[in-house]
């Protein structure tokens, strides 16, 4: 070293320097990394990213899809970032996100990091249920697209996509996804994920749609997301060393309580008890007041009415038969629509006191086929807390309730106070076995939501045990107008935690302590 030092004018600090500089480190090689990226960044169009985009169409057969190399991603999250700078989303809002996978042994513990955004589906749930049809899967690219002026807000994508991956704009009144950055690639630039990784983790690459096919067909996925057999997801996540079996997301284990639906869970109740209502007159003939045809085609329309409160964009409501063919959402808009204006000929025959035993048939006919849509419209999602025993049980259930309360309120029948208790009481159990069957819910009944839980539980036991009992035993208008209303506040609480208690699939996230 002394002789190095003779034969030049550098210092041994210069020459120590050096000497680190040539050494291979992580940091090393992430600075060089993050060189070549800024050189990348530099260019235009398809020559700065030629190995991350494919530079021609898919094929027959074939589509785009997001490619992640596993072995590559850090979970810096430059991808989420980036994607919601040039995007332009909302505070809270995300189109991608990078979550952790856990799992291994104590003694060799796992833990890899993952970027997420939409899967762009082979068979999208969020295009299949949209009623106005504001999705489309483009031909030829095979990218899952929202159309932003065809949305009304119904956020019914939201709860159809398994992944978490449509959001909801409060600002806005309407959805919005990932578009895999279309309109950059078109030009044969880099989506915004793609870009901003400085391991260039993300790629873009054309896929065979059978492969994705055959993968979701036998579980092949990514562990720690949801089934993937629904959907068919195309995104491929790759890795040189094979991930263990037992690995479960990072936020596995948090309880996440879903959003009220204020508006839905009028919907469903009231709109149940004015069904409800036109059975108890169709049992009950001609003995059936005007004052309970009243005051079921009141429910019935208050309940409706109360759905477009749910909608973002309520004046473009009127274009939801558009998915008829497709989504539940669509076909339930259009029975409860027909079934409307027969139930308002009944209510009119009534006030004119002609008895149109037929139009009372075809209105509980259409409100029945109404409120099996709606069964349809929850189960549709996969989620297992509203299969359709649990939803069709909770639903036609409420209709029996609230038709016997109606019945026992309006003095129609005595018996009614005894068919409100024995379906009370049915109704409860089938909550009971619903929450016992599924974990999720169960830890959130018994956590974050055990005050709402233990309210409906002494709301149902007072509406549909207590007061029916009492009714039974002093019948009174006072008791009978008290049991319809515990009735119903029971009911509305039920609905509350149908929608609060539900167990939402999503991709893996961060780690939950």
């Amino acid at each position: 070293m002394s002789d190095l030092i003779e034969l030049t004018d550098k210092t041994l600090i210069d020459l120590l320097l050096e000497e680190q500089q040539e050494i291979d480190t992580p940091v090393g090689r992430l600075a060089e990394s993050a060189k070549q990226a800024e050189a990348r960044s530099a260019g235009t169009g398809a020559q700065s990213y030629q190995s991350l985009i494919p530079l021609s169409a898919p094929g027959l057969g074939q589509q785009l899809a997001f490619e992640v190399n596993l072995d590559k991603c850090s979970g810096c999250k430059g991808c989420v970032t980036a994607c919601h700078s040039l995007n332009g989303l909302d505070e809270n809002e995300t189109w991608r996100d990078a979550g952790l996978l856990v799992g291994g042994t104590v003694a060799h513990p796992f833990q890899q990091t993952v970027t997420t955004a939409c899967h762009h589906c082979v068979e999208p749930a969020c295009l299949i249920g949209c009623p106005v049809k504001a999705y489309e899967k483009d031909p030829v690219s095979g990218i899952v697209m929202h159309l932003d002026d065809q949305c009304i807000g119904c956020q019914y994508c939201v709860l159809k996509c398994p992944y978490d991956v449509p959001k909801y704009s409060e600002s806005r009144g309407i959805v919005r996804k990932c578009d895999m950055c279309q309109s950059r690639l078109s030009v044969g630039e880099a989506p915004a994920c793609v870009q901003a990784c400085p391991h260039e983790a993300i790629a873009i690459v054309t896929v065979e749609k059978s492969e994705s096919e055959a993968a979701a067909a036998a579980g092949e996925f990514l562990p720690g997301a949801p089934e993937p057999s629904y959907t068919v997801p195309t995104t491929r996540y790759v890795s040189k060393n094979p991930l263990p079996s037992e690995l479960e997301a990072g936020d596995a284990n948090a309880l996440r309580p879903q959003p009220l639906h204020g508006p839905l869970v009028a919907m469903l109740t009231l709109s149940q008890f004015g069904v409800g209502g036109f059975l108890a007159a169709a049992f009950f003939g001609e003995a059936a007041s005007l004052s309970l045809l009243g005051a079921s085609w009141l429910l019935l329309h208050v309940g409706l009415a109360a759905s477009v409160l749910h909608l973002g964009q309520p004046l473009k409501a009127w274009r939801i038969f558009l998915g008829l063919r497709t989504s539940w959402l669509s076909r339930e808009a259009v029975v409860f629509g027909v079934c409307s204006p027969i139930a308002t000929a009944t209510v009119l025959a009534g006030v004119y006191e002609v008895w149109i035993r037929e139009t009372i048939f075809a209105t509980l006919a259409l409100g029945l086929i109404g409120v099996l849509t709606s069964v349809f419209i929850y189960s549709d999602t996969r989620r297992s807390f509203w299969r359709f025993p649990y939803a069709a049980a909770r639903f036609f259930g409420s209709v029996l309730a609230g038709g016997l309360a109606l019945a026992a309120c309006f003095q129609v029948d005595a018996t009614a106070s005894l068919g409100l208790l024995a379906v009370g009481v049915a109704k409860l159990g089938s909550e009971l076995v619903a929450m016992r069957e599924n974990e999720t819910t169960r830890r959130l009944l018994a956590g974050p939501l055990s005050r709402l839980w233990i309210a409906r539980l002494v709301s149902g036991v007072v509406g549909y045990v207590v007061l029916p009992i009492l009714l039974v035993l002093s019948p009174s208008l006072a008791l009978a107008v008290a049991t319809l209303l515990a009735v119903m506040g029971g009911e509305v609480l039920e609905r509350a935690l149908f929608f609060r208690a539900v167990n939402a699939a999503k991709m893996p996230g961060g780690l939950s302590l």
